[in-house]
């Protein structure tokens, strides 16, 4: 599934050297991804969860225990799994049984609350939930299967996995009443029954959206999605040393950025993953860094700022550092700027959603890299930009309009929402609500999220890039802009603000509005400025824009 008419895509003017246009991507199980990597590096370390690792052979094991078990426990091939971890080891090796077991992963977020997990509960319609114990004082499993399809619960302890090989480990059920997934590990032979997988129709992961506009929506990714996304991946990442890289696992595993930068990934190339349970404690992506010397490292934006920020950070030694992807939002210069003199890393923006599995763009590690650009497409991957209004007119270079997408790595659609299906992939190409431009060499400029793209005075107005602006002045850390309903211009806009630590109280709010004035066009400089302690973040960093509108400064 390649491009055809390079000489037509204005993005080949400055194709990366080393990568290729298109790649051919066998179609195979996700879960043969973790068996080449054990077979190819059995006793490389697999994962690193403190001062505990697991080898690939050991990782690979226990999948296959997890498979034959939820098999013998009833799951049928396309049942839906649901997990609900941290970022924990049992959270990689339930992922890869359910995927080799036949079943479908869908991951709920360790934020979730008990209606927002039994509403993916029921939408998924899993039968089976795994659940770290941690969570226990928080949901009232016990009353989940009256409410949803899960007929089954496993209860995950922690305790065992701080062996090397937790399949020796002592029994955790005390009572032996409690479905524990180690005691499952421990009893269970590595047999798992042979499944006839279809790469290409049948689902690896049932991936819910952020569900900024109404309740999240469960992206249907295949097992050829997301490892044709996997080999688009390593095609821009010649460099990488198989078997030898560190890899940074710091971003929420229930993520699909996450699952596919850092988990999938690592163990595509034989990377020894390093769990990370807080990203945004500096202290603990620091020490993951020196003490492992982690050598790729996938983040967002506020990530790398909040190690630029880290106090004694010029004392760090970071320098094992070699590449960094940054995507889930915008990546101010003076951010990537400054990781950059520190590491001596190469930051790179990219580009992706649920939908595409996700990785649509990226800036090239080797030859042009474009600030203020998610890059240019990945291999196998076309782009085109399409009027706002009926979706029908392609654009021309520099033409704002929504990015549309091609590629293996597109989805089947919306879980049980064809209605929805159908608005989001037409003809074959994902729409991605996404207002951007292709630029005269090539470079994909995102230019805002359409339902946040705001009007004052009849002037098309994108927060992110009022934001990038606003990151220029000295005294802002972080910032985030929104629309506020005015009734002589549309929308007023307002800026929320952070500032460093050494302007607090030293800074006045028409100083930035008066700042802004002289270095913005008057239509996008922020009218109305009030300063906050903290940004509305998601767990992976993305900025909750939807929060600030409902009037919330606090994170949920």
């Amino acid at each position: 599934m390649g491009n055809q008419h390079h000489e037509e895509k204005p993005w080949f003017k400055f194709w990366p050297p080393g990568v290729p246009k298109t790649i051919d991507v066998k179609p195979v199980p996700l879960d043969t991804v973790l068996r080449d990597a054990a077979k190819a590096f059995p006793d490389a370390i697999a994962t690193t969860y403190y001062d505990t690792q697991l080898t690939y052979a050991k990782l690979d094991e226990i999948a296959d225990r997890v498979a034959t078990a939820l098999v013998k426990l009833g799951l049928k091939k396309g049942d839906a799994v649901a997990l609900h971890f941290t970022n924990v080891p049992p959270c990689i090796a339930s992922y890869f049984g359910v995927i080799r077991a036949g079943g479908v992963a869908t991951l709920i977020s360790p934020l979730f609350k008990s209606l927002e997990i039994k509403y993916q509960l029921k939408d998924s319609e899993a039968k089976f939930l795994v659940v770290w114990e941690g969570f226990d004082g928080l949901y009232d499993y016990d009353n989940l299967p009256k409410d949803t399809g899960v007929k089954t619960i496993i209860h995950s302890s922690l305790g065992n996995w701080f062996m090397s090989d937790p399949v020796a480990a002592d029994p955790v059920s005390a009572d032996g009443q409690t479905l524990y997934l180690e005691d499952l590990i421990r009893i269970t032979p590595p047999e798992p029954p042979k499944v006839a997988i279809d790469p290409e129709n049948d689902l690896a992961v049932l991936q819910y959206t952020g569900g900024t506009t109404g309740m999240p929506k469960g992206g249907m990714l295949t097992h050829y999605n997301i490892v044709a996304n996997l080999h688009q991946i390593v095609a821009i990442f010649p460099e990488c040393e198989p078997g030898k890289e560190v890899m940074m696992t710091a971003l929420p595993l229930y993520h699909i950025y996450a699952q596919s930068a850092c988990m999938n990934f690592a163990i595509l190339i034989g990377a020894n993953s390093v769990l990370v349970a807080n990203p945004r404690e500096a202290s603990e992506l620091l020490e993951a860094i020196e003490k492992h010397k982690i050598t790729i490292f996938p983040g967002v934006a506020a990530m790398f700022n909040l190690l630029n920020n880290h106090e004694g950070i010029e004392h760090a030694d970071m320098k094992s550092i070699k590449y960094c992807t940054s995507g889930a939002g915008p990546l101010p210069k003076e951010v990537q700027d400054k990781f950059e003199k520190l590491t001596g890393a190469k930051l790179r923006e990219g580009y992706g959603l649920t939908e595409a599995s996700p990785f649509v763009s990226v800036n090239p590690l080797k030859g042009r890299f474009k600030n203020g650009t998610v890059g240019l497409p990945l291999p196998n991957t076309d782009l085109k930009i399409v009027d706002m209004e009926t979706g029908t007119k392609v654009l021309g270079i520099n033409e704002v309009g929504e990015l549309c997408v091609k590629g293996p790595q597109v989805f089947q659609g919306y879980y049980k929402k064809p209605e929805e299906t159908r608005k989001a992939i037409r003809d074959g190409w994902l729409f991605t609500g996404d207002a951007a431009i292709i630029d005269d060499e090539g470079y994909t400029v995102i230019k805002e999220r359409l339902k946040n793209m705001l009007k004052y005075k009849g002037h098309s107005v994108y927060p992110t890039e009022v934001e990038a602006l606003l990151y220029e002045h000295p005294a802002v850390l972080e910032c985030a802009v929104i629309g506020v309903p005015d009734v002589d211009v549309g929308e007023n806009i307002k800026a929320y603000i952070v500032l460093k630590p050494e302007y607090l109280g030293k800074v006045k709010e028409t100083e930035i509005t008066d700042w802004a004035k002289k270095n913005m066009a008057q239509y996008k400089a922020p009218r109305i400025i009030e300063f906050i302690e903290e940004i509305p973040k998601s767990r992976i960093g993305k900025v909750l824009h939807r929060i600030l509108r409902d009037g919330k400064t606090e994170m949920d």
